[in-house]
């Protein structure tokens, strides 16, 4: 079937389907910017991209199922016969690109949206019925791998036990009937307000990312908003809460904190927690957001300086029924002072109490502008660290840790510079580009800041400029790595504007940011997918299935390269055994150790359902 045949053909079915449910807004249509910007990202991305991924009738399948995924990742609102519909122009979505004709993805979304109206209308009939929670009811709430509904009765039963599934957290959580009735109202009308929201411009984001993120999960496409949006955070005047959100099944959850951010000061909010709700200021009502897309929720989220914002947030480690958590917030600006290096000096051991060091670095930062002008006292991270070990050397400390837990990366060269102060000149970090030529990094500043003992602390959220620190660290020998395995991110990225390129004056065509090159380790290893795996390893309430380069589906795989041309300087692996064994002893000896080990399991037993009881006897 044409592409145009397709476009007509689904739009008089959905027109025809549309007159016997509510009144719908005329379909939203492609414009010639959207067609542009299109075949301009294709000619990019198959010029500049790290991968040499063909735009072909294979990519278009990938395009196609990502983009279903997008728009529906539950499948609560597609039929199979949508599918089938919509599956004469899963081999031809590279033509509607390459031709600069987009009506087919615009008429999947005119059926999504069509989709959507429908199932809201029916949740919200059923709650004037109510439910019997005394019925041996189960809720599959992880559809993700679920077939698509064969019938509209399957789908009705779908969201029938939905709804309910709604309505007894809710009633778990003390609300009464009208309470419950008046709040699940809301969240329906407002989801559907939402919905009726989308613009043109939306949907070519949506599918534009559909066919970047099918390349791999680091290259997207940014329109005019979201283009506007990145600039912001990239010059850190963002006012807000310090946070960067995901859309994860119906929730928009933290994917990191920004340092220095008001969410990472307050020590309330964690990596995975999910946002349920969302109230502007102390006196705007409680806005439920579960489905909203997540541009929508920062939306809310922002606001001036210096003004309360307050979240409903459900716990990363809580399950579908756990307790809420109510958090303020005072909305600031993200400076470079509050990102900067600390230290602190703690006493181990026992009779004979030793002095560690340890220096707190939360990302990887330089004032890239005050360096350019030659400010002899500009602020970076290696410079910061310098004067730290320097003042911890003069407090006769006898290790120092260096603490990169949630430090998702910065500046390169900062990185490199940072593992200069603790080897003496050397390669650093090896780069590929799509060419497959290797560059390498190298700190060519003779001497070291600190030459006594180094550990360094990671976890799942340590990532790239991270990852490439304490993987030098790890592969010469010069200390030990402890915590958990790290994010995995070993890609570079670059940012196109193709309104520069096109010499647009007004934002038309958005951005594209696209993956160049490779990271890889002084021994030949890439960072990418792996990580770095600590010597010591700790236990953590972190989701590798969730979070983490490896949750992707389409990540970069593992792969290596020849090892540069370095000398180890130290051998500490030699003394791993002895090390490890009296680890293993200390924390079976320790019984605060032994309760989260208990409490990991049990979270990770949650994280593996995907059903759930709709019997409120059984859920209490």
């Amino acid at each position: 079937m044409k592409l145009k045949t397709f476009w007509m053909v689904l739009a008089l079915a959905t027109s025809a389907q549309a007159a016997t449910t509510a009144t719908m807004a005329p379909p939203l249509r492609p414009v010639e910017a959207h067609a542009l910007a299109a075949q301009a990202s294709a000619e990019l991305l198959s010029r500049f991209h790290y991968q040499n991924v063909p735009l072909d009738d294979a990519m278009s399948i990938r395009i196609f199922d990502r983009y279903l995924k997008t728009l529906d990742p539950e499948r609560i609102y597609f039929l199979q016969s949508d599918i089938d519909t919509f599956g004469a122009v899963r081999t031809l979505l590279d033509d509607a690109i390459l031709q600069q004709k987009l009506d087919a993805p615009f008429a999947i979304f005119t059926r999504y949206t069509q989709r959507v109206r429908e199932r809201l209308a029916g949740a919200r009939d059923l709650l004037a019925t109510g439910f019997d929670f005394d019925k041996p009811d189960r809720y599959r709430y992880v559809r993700t791998d679920a077939p698509w509904a064969a019938s509209q009765a399957e789908l009705n039963d779908i969201w029938r036990k939905r709804v309910k599934n709604d309505w007894l957290r809710l009633k778990l959580a003390g609300k009464d009937d009208a309470a419950i009735r008046d709040t699940l109202t809301k969240r329906y009308d407002q989801a559907l307000a939402h919905s009726a929201r989308s613009k043109s411009d939306d949907v070519f984001q949506l599918f534009m990312n559909a066919y970047a993120e099918s390349i791999e999960p680091h290259t997207s496409y940014l329109g005019p908003r979201a283009s506007a949006d990145f600039a912001i955070t990239m010059k850190l005047s963002l006012v807000g809460i310090g946070a960067v959100l995901q859309e994860r099944d119906e929730y928009v959850t933290i994917r990191e904190l920004v340092p220095g951010g008001p969410a990472a000061r307050s020590e309330q909010l964690a990596i995975g927690d999910r946002i349920a709700g969302v109230a502007r200021d102390e006196n705007a009502a409680m806005a439920d957001v579960l489905g909203w897309r997540v541009d929508d929720v920062v939306q809310l989220i922002r606001g001036a300086k210096d003004t309360k914002v307050i979240l409903d947030v459900l716990p990363a480690d809580a399950g579908p029924d756990g307790k809420h958590k109510r958090i303020t917030l005072v909305r600031d600006t993200i400076r470079l002072e509050k990102q900067a290096a600390a230290r602190s000096v703690i006493e181990v051991g026992g009779d004979a109490k030793q002095k560690v060091g340890v220096i707190t670095l939360p990302t990887f930062y330089q004032d890239v502008d005050a360096r350019h002008k030659n400010d002899e006292n500009y602020r970076s991270a290696s410079r910061d660290v310098e004067r730290l070990l320097a003042e911890l050397k003069a407090e006769k400390v006898g290790a120092v840790l260096i603490d990169l837990r949630n430090n998702g990366g910065g500046s390169l060269d900062e990185a490199v510079r940072l593992t200069g102060l603790f080897i003496d000149r050397g390669p650093v970090v090896q780069q590929r580009n799509p060419k497959g030529q290797i560059r390498i990094e190298q700190d060519r500043d003779p001497g070291v800041a600190w030459d006594g003992p180094v550990g360094v602390l990671i976890n799942r959220a340590s990532a790239s400029a991270s990852e490439i620190f304490a993987s030098a660290i790890q592969d010469y020998g010069r200390g030990i790595v402890i915590g958990e395995q790290s994010f995995g991110k070993g890609t570079v990225q670059t940012l196109l504007d193709m309104d520069e390129m096109a010499k647009s004056e007004k934002p038309t065509y958005g951005e594209l940011k696209l993956t160049i090159a490779q990271f890889f380790r002084v021994s030949g290893g890439t960072t990418q997918l792996r990580g770095v795996t600590p010597d010591i390893p700790l236990a953590s309430f972190a989701d590798r299935e969730r979070f983490g380069e490896s949750s992707y589906d389409n990540a970069l795989p593992w792969t290596q390269i020849e090892p540069a041309d370095f000398t180890p300087v130290g051998s500490p692996r030699e003394l791993l055994p002895a090390l490890t064994t009296r680890h293993s002893a200390r924390v079976a000896n320790d019984a605060g150790y032994r309760e989260l080990l208990e409490d990991i399991a049990e979270v990770e037993a949650i994280r593996k359902r995907t059903e759930i009881s709709l019997n409120e006897k059984e859920r209490r």
